[in-house]
């Protein structure tokens, strides 16, 4: 934590995993509050930007992935590291095992984490009831 909002007090941004930068200002001005402000910023946005990163990256090879499965189904919501689909029920199991393996494969190649990327999936009638 402390390295984080050293790099972003020398640097003025922090980067995720996959490089992109966020870039964070207020730790010069006198108020105490904009200070703690930006250093929440500075210890936060490195952690939420790369899941934010990894959800964008599997968001964008599902469909293609689907396609060459053959399954019929469409990304319908993200809800911040959740996506949404709704398929036919009886290609609903083949389009989870899908979708949870690209989800956990969607850091690769470019990361190699030393922690496994774990996604859950269920299958349900509403988004409610599929938790």
């Amino acid at each position: 934590m402390e390295h984080a909002k050293a790099a972003a007090r020398d640097n003025g941004y922090v980067e995720t995993l996959f490089g992109r930068r966020i870039y964070i200002s207020g730790f010069d001005g006198g108020n105490q509050a904009m200070r703690g402000f930006a250093e929440r910023q500075a210890i936060n946005a490195p952690i939420q930007g790369s899941a934010a990163d990894i959800i964008k990256r599997a968001m964008i090879r599902l469909p293609a992935a689907l396609d060459a499965a053959g399954i019929t189904a469409d990304m319908l919501l993200q809800v911040h590291d959740e996506l949404i689909f709704e398929a036919p029920s009886d290609q609903a199991a083949a389009a989870k095992d899908l979708i949870t393996s690209v989800m956990q494969a969607a850091a690769s190649p470019v990361l190699d984490l030393s922690v496994p990327l774990v996604a859950e999936a269920g299958i349900a009638n509403s988004w409610a009831d599929a938790h």
